[in-house]
């Protein structure tokens, strides 16, 4: 039988690199040309990230480095990296602290490790408290930990800052019906269709939630309208559904 999956477990993005502050026009040079080496063959990048860093290389050539890692799934390594440059004196402004951290929290939960991301986010939401990007991760770590009343905190928190944000409507949702709060994430569900009328990934959801209470026909029309959208993992997590659903349409005969 089909598992009803909440849209927190769709697949994280990469870490996307940040400029930080170099210490010389050089290292802006080496960076740029680091991350760069990193979209194209991140072993390569990864190499030279280190070499540059034992030759002094400044924090860029750090952050590199963890991009790098990322690029090649070592994320454990990434993430501690990313944690040990946020605490490192030479990040000198918040922005920058904060968002290291955040990068940090995400190479934790692509590592699957989902208490380590959580300190991670604190840590940034610590430091920046009203950026709601942080706020929407450290609610996809508590949902890693199946926490959904810490996630449906968080969520709550960043909507007060932005009511109009579609994304995290459908994120609340999610936790609000793994809370049996089943009439409020209708709602946010409501709210998020009409901000962005057949919204892929609210019509997922909304699918998971008439599949769980057996509208099998209702769920259907929703995801193949999900699906033919072709926008991004919401389209897939889609065809995934369609297709475990006849499956158990044919197992059933």
């Amino acid at each position: 039988m089909m598992v009803r999956q909440a849209i927190f477990s769709t697949v994280f993005f990469l870490l996307m690199a940040s400029p930080l502050q170099a210490t010389t026009t050089d290292d802006v040079a080496d960076y740029t040309q680091c991350v760069a080496l990193v979209q194209k063959n991140p072993a390569l990048a990864e190499g030279r990230a280190r070499v540059w860093e034992n030759h002094g290389g400044d924090v860029s050539a750090v952050h590199c480095d963890a991009l790098a890692l990322t690029a090649l799934k070592r994320y454990p390594e990434a993430a501690r990296r990313l944690d040990a440059l946020a605490r490192d004196k030479r990040i000198t402004t918040s922005a920058d602290r904060a968002a290291l951290f955040d990068q940090a929290g995400n190479a934790w939960l692509l590592a699957g490790a989902g208490s380590s991301a959580l300190q991670s986010f604190a840590a940034a939401v610590a430091t920046s408290p009203n950026d709601i990007g942080y706020l929407a991760d450290r609610a996809r770590a508590h949902a890693m930990l199946k926490d959904w009343s810490g996630a449906d905190d968080d969520l709550s928190a960043a909507l007060l800052r932005d009511q109009n944000r579609a994304d995290l409507l459908v994120l609340r949702a999610s936790a609000r019906w793994s809370l049996n709060r089943k009439a409020d994430a209708a709602t946010d569900i409501l709210r998020a269709l009409e901000l962005y009328p057949d919204y892929p990934a609210a019509l997922v959801e909304r699918g998971m939630m008439k599949y769980s209470v057996g509208d099998t026909n209702g769920a259907g029309k929703d995801w193949k309208k999900a699906a033919a959208s072709g926008q991004g993992e919401a389209a897939e997590e889609a065809k995934r559904n369609l297709a475990a659903m006849g499956a158990e349409t044919k197992a059933g005969h």
